[in-house]
């Protein structure tokens, strides 16, 4: 018995050292946590139990069976953030270079089943130099096992990636099909192909880091939704974007405890400048509205000109979507229009409020956005807004103009409840635009056009660049006073709190991709 457990002992030495101390090393060399320790740094102290630790490869070619390390490349298991169940899987890049075998996809695939059937989130910390090409098709049918769940697992519980070494090839649809994506700065990278094939078929010379690096991902495609500067800034990240969601989608998101006081804004009063084209930060309306220091944007450097992320309102966690003036005017073009519906249903799936700040001149126009897509993707947001069943609330802060005010969570697409500020325009063009083609007969014959322009700008917008006649017809349900709207929104998000909304019977609906 004594010879069986010190056995035993040792296979689990050498299992928390990964394959070997040397490589650890190599690993800290290069300003890295190991598996374990990341997984130490992300959940509650002491609270990790690990699945599947002795585990080993079954591959006998090319000398494979002669190399054998128990957990196979990854740490799977569960444990608790902040007292709450999480199910993770970390890579080990020091055994075999975090590859996947077929027992390491069954290790991964096992937590992912476990997490779906506790309801819990999942977390996978990826390092991996791709599948063990050792295996050959084992592998790759491994890789496929786990994208089959990231789909039938998609909405039920949340998914988060962190991306803390190489990922490439096969390896990014995972992440790519999960909720939300963190990178490492200059240490992670994502690409379907990789700088030598770049080189070899299109004759680019390029590097990992400028190909698909965590500076690549977040600023031009959007895979990444948000970049930590180290390991530590990633867990943290981690777990402060956990603390927005619920377990899963027949729960919510825990309230915070939070007494409601006189929630008057006066800063709120003056962030709207008096002309209509100065520009101004919408995070400070934010910022302004929501729980101090609660707002985590998601998304910061991709498609500016929109805003999204997650904040506390009186203690409730609440999506946010808002127009951004001081990018491009706040206008909707391809790839804000992708980011916004992605990020609205994602709150749908789990049952978070949606607040949707409005300050937006119409699409972008140009044949680079007829080009490359602007109507589909543009119907994306359209779609993702009318198909959410959560509370949806709408402040219009200044211009909502042409088709953007449709599509902005207008009263038409099935908002709860849409409000404004006196500074907000509803219409379906600016006055000046307008001005010129209604009147531009009158214009053209008069003797000072530019004079007659002015006057009949200043009589457009006098009719229709305010937000009393969207009021009348009922669009709007209030004008309000901008230092107050903290006070009403806490109020009207009370009110929607039990909202029961269903969609008619379906397998599916068939968003315009």
């Amino acid at each position: 018995m004594k010879e069986k457990n010190k056995a035993l002992n040792e296979k689990k030495a050498l299992a928390q050292l990964g394959g070997g101390q040397a490589r650890i090393d190599k690993q800290h060399a290069k300003g890295k946590l190991t598996a374990r320790e990341r997984i130490h740094f992300l959940l509650d102290d002491k609270s990790f139990e690990e699945v599947g630790m002795l585990v080993t490869h079954r591959s006998t070619d090319f000398g494979m069976e002669k190399q054998k390390f128990y957990g196979d490349g990854v740490v799977t298991g569960y444990g608790t953030i902040n007292n709450r169940l999480v199910f993770v899987f970390a890579q080990d890049f020091t055994v075999f270079g975090g590859s996947l075998s077929e027992t390491h996809a069954e290790k991964i695939c096992k937590i992912m089943d476990l997490a779906a059937q506790n309801g819990a989130p999942l977390i996978g910390l990826n390092d991996s130099g791709g599948a063990r090409i050792q295996e050959g098709v084992k592998s790759l049918g491994g890789y496929a096992d786990i994208f089959y769940r990231n789909v039938r697992f998609s909405g039920v519980i949340p998914q988060l990636s962190a991306i803390m070494g190489p990922c490439a090839g096969g390896a990014v649809y995972s992440p790519a099909m999960t909720d939300f994506t963190i990178m490492v700065e200059n240490s992670s990278y994502m690409f379907v192909t990789g700088p030598n094939v770049v080189k070899t078929v299109t004759n680019e010379t390029v590097t990992a880091e400028e190909l698909g690096g965590a500076s690549a991902h977040s600023v031009k495609s959007g895979v990444t939704h948000l970049t930590a500067a180290n390991d530590i800034d990633c867990l943290e990240k981690l777990k402060r974007l956990l603390a927005f969601l619920p377990q899963n989608s027949n729960e919510k998101t825990p309230d915070l405890p939070y007494e409601i006081g006189e929630e008057y804004r006066e800063e709120l009063a003056t962030i709207v400048p008096e002309s209509a084209n100065q520009p101004y930060d919408m995070r400070e309306v934010i910022e302004g509205i929501m729980d101090e220091d609660s707002f985590l944007e998601v998304h910061p450097d991709f498609a500016e000109n929109i805003v999204v992320g997650f904040a506390r309102l009186a203690g409730r966690s609440v999506g946010i979507v808002a127009n951004q003036p001081i990018s491009l005017a706040g206008v909707l073009d391809v790839n804000s229009s992708r980011k916004g519906a992605r990020f609205v249903r994602t709150c749908d799936c789990f049952n978070i409020p949606l607040l949707v700040l409005v300050d937006v001149p119409g699409f972008l126009p140009g044949t680079d956005q007829e080009w490359n897509g602007i109507i589909t993707n543009g119907a994306k947001l359209l779609y993702a807004f009318s198909e959410a069943t959560v509370p949806r609330i709408t402040l219009i802060t200044r211009k909502a103009y042409g088709g953007a005010y449709d599509v902005m969570n207008s009263k038409h697409i099935g908002a709860d409840l849409n409000f404004a500020w006196p500074t907000a325009e509803i219409a379906v063009m600016g006055a000046k635009g307008a001005s010129e083609i209604i009147f531009r007969k009158e214009i053209g014959s008069a003797d000072d056009p530019a004079a007659k322009l002015a006057e009949k700008e200043a009589e457009y917008a006098e009719k229709f660049a305010n937000p009393f006649s969207a009021t009348e017809r009922g669009f709007i349900d209030e004008v309000i006073d901008p230092t107050l709207s903290r006070r009403k929104l806490i109020k009207a998000f009370a009110m929607l709190k039990k909202k029961v909304d269903t969609l008619p019977n379906k397998k599916h609906g068939n968003i315009p991709l």
